[in-house]
This record gives C-alpha cells, sequence and structure tokens, in this order.
C-alpha cells in the first residue's frame, strides 16, 4: 500500500522534520518509527550494514529529548550485559545495582541476531513486560520505553534467527533500503562538513511525548474497523500457503498501530487506509509460510496484499457515527 499523505499532527511534524535534516529519503521509516513508539511499540529493523538504520535511532532520540542508549550485540553478550548487575559494595556492606543500557529511554539494540537466544530473551522480556527481572528483583522500566532492534539478514554467516515467537514482540518490521542516486548526491553534500546530527536539537520533551501516547489511547477505533483487522487476521490463518497465521497479539497491535498513525495524521478516530497502510509491516513477520510456498517464493507480504484486495472494506461513511 502507498502511504497516505495528509496533514500531520503539529508536534509530530516538527520531529519528521528535525529527522529528514539528517536523515535523506527516510521519510517512512521516520514515520513508522514514530507509529511505534507513540503506540508503546517496538521495532524490528532488517536491513544491510550501512543504511542509516543507527543514524536513524539517534537522531530520533535527539529529537525527543530521551535517554539514548546503545546495545552492540555480539555472540559473547551475556543477559547481565542487557539488564544490569547487582555488585557487592564492602563499604556499605550491601548490593548495589548498576544498571544495564536497557534502562534508557530509546534503545538501539544493534544486530540483535548475532547474539545467543538467551541474551535475546533478556531484551525481549522487557519489550514485553515493561520491566525486567535481576537477582529475583522487578526493576520497572522509565517511560517512554522505545526498542529499535537492528539485524542483517538472515542470508549473512554467524546470525541467530529470531524465532517466531519473539518476532511477535516487535509491533513491526520494515526495511531502509539503499538512497536514489540523487539522494546519495545529497547525502554526500550535507556530510561533508560537521555532521548534521549535531546541529539538531529537541522539538518533543520526554514528558510531552507520554502525553501523546496516552493521547492516542484516546483515538477512536469503529467496530466496523475492527471487524476488518479481524476478518485480515482471520484470513492470514485460513490461507492455503500459510502454516501459521497471525496470532491474537497481532490484531491487537495492528489496532494500536492504526490508532497511533491516525493520531499522526491528525485524526481522532481510525479509518480503513490506516489499517491497509499497515497491515503489511505489522502483519508479515508474525507469519509462518508453508514449506511449498516458500520453495514457490511466495512472500509473507503477497499474501498480506491478495487479502487487502480480497477482504471487505467498511464503508467510510459509518465510521466515528
Amino acid at each position: 500500500m502507498s502511504q497516505q499523505t495528509f496533514l500531520l499532527q503539529p508536534k509530530i511534524s516538527e520531529v519528521i522534520t528535525n529527522i529528514n535534516k539528517v536523515m535523506i529519503g527516510k521519510e517512512e521509516a521516520a514515520l513508522l518509527s514514530l507509529v511505534a513508539l507513540l503506540a508503546k511499540g517496538h521495532v524490528l529493523l532488517e536491513d544491510v550494514p550501512g543504511v542509516g538504520k543507527t543514524m536513524l535511532v539517534k537522531t530520533l532520540a535527539k529529537s525527543l529529548d530521551c535517554d539514548f542508549k546503545r546495545i552492540q550485540f555480539t555472540p559473547d553478550l551475556l543477559p547481565s550485559d542487557v539488564t544490569g548487575v547487582s555488585i557487592y559494595n564492602p563499604k556499605e556492606m550491601e548490593f548495589e545495582f548498576r544498571p544495564g543500557p536497557i534502562l534508557g529511554n530509546v534503545v538501539l539494540a544493534d544486530e540483535i541476531n548475532r547474539t545467543s537466544p538467551k541474551t535475546q530473551s533478556a531484551l525481549l522480556e522487557g519489550m514485553e513486560e515493561t520491566s525486567i527481572t535481576v537477582d529475583g528483583n522487578t526493576v520497572p522500566l522509565s517511560e517512554p520505553f522505545f526498542v529499535m532492534a537492528t539485524q542483517n539478514p538472515i542470508e549473512y554467516e554467524g546470525t541467530y534467527p529470531l524465532p517466531e515467537a519473539q518476532l511477535d514482540r516487535f509491533l513491526l518490521k520494515m526495511k531502509m533500503g539503499y538512497p536514489s542516486a540523487k539522494q546519495e548526491m545529497e547525502m554526500l553534500s550535507r556530510t561533508s562538513g560537521a555532521h548534521p546530527i549535531t546541529t539538531i536539537s529537541s522539538v518533543l520533551s520526554r514528558d510531552e511525548l507520554v502525553g501523546l501516547q496516552k493521547e492516542v489511547e484516546e483515538v477512536y477505533v469503529d467496530t466496523t474497523v475492527n471487524r476488518y483487522i479481524i476478518d485480515l487476521i482471520t484470513g492470514t490463518r485460513e490461507h492455503d500457503s500459510v502454516y501459521l497465521g497471525v496470532s491474537p497479539r497481532g490484531s491487537i497491535s495492528l489496532m494500536k498501530a492504526a490508532k497511533a498513525y491516525a493520531f499522526i495524521h491528525d485524526r481522532d478516530y481510525v479509518v480503513p487506509d490506516d489499517v491497509q497502510y499497515l497491515a503489511p509491516f505489522v502483519l508479515a513477520h508474525r507469519m509462518i509460510l508453508t514449506s511449498e510456498a516458500r520453495f514457490e517464493g511466495t512472500t509473507a507480504e503477497t499474501i498480506i496484499e491478495g487479502l487487502l484486495s480480497s477482504t471487505s472494506i467498511p464503508v467510510k461513511r459509518n465510521i466515528g457515527e
């Protein structure tokens, strides 16, 4: 589905303008990142190295005046390197908790598929529960809390692909892709001196961001739109090329993402177009195709596009009545 072009919510427009000062031709990636952030979800970015994944997260954190933390995942990384560890202080004669990088506001989990499943799970627990467990104690994570995990394509050697159950924890999955020749020329021009990220400042405070997240929760979703979401989800479960369809968590995720997308476009209600645009990003990574479908070259994205074409769309005039 093509991206809609509508008036953006003023505060969000300022953030995207700020990101565009650093990133070139990545408006869709910036918008989808904000969808996940406002919906209190997380993003999985799968792409080759060097296309700007890390820079996008840094720019987003700086634009929002959020505490940025980076976790460079490696095969020898331990769960305690992510969550933190309790260390005995002989002077105070008690254990002190040394927080790990997961206790930031915006966390970059770089190359998450290069570490072991045990360490991956330490991060995913925090994403799901908004808290972590260290030495039997529960430590709440601060608000806002947003994880953008990056991974190289699974064709690369030395990786540990995320299991499907863990992929389901990400609100959406996307790719950035290579810039066009024109965009790359502009990139060279912009970075010939000081990097543009050094010149930008925050345009939204953490408290304002939390307030916007609460406003997103109040966005109205008509029962006809919810039925449309369920029809799409049911279609993935009944499709002949799908071994395992989208879980109920996927239904909730698509609804939450649609609410955030509507809010970004300065609406207090969701329309079917919001669901259609977001469906490939929210649903594709939650599906497991049959071996026959994979052998034939079928992808989850093509199945979703087919379902969007064949599923009845609710009449827009009924929404919000």
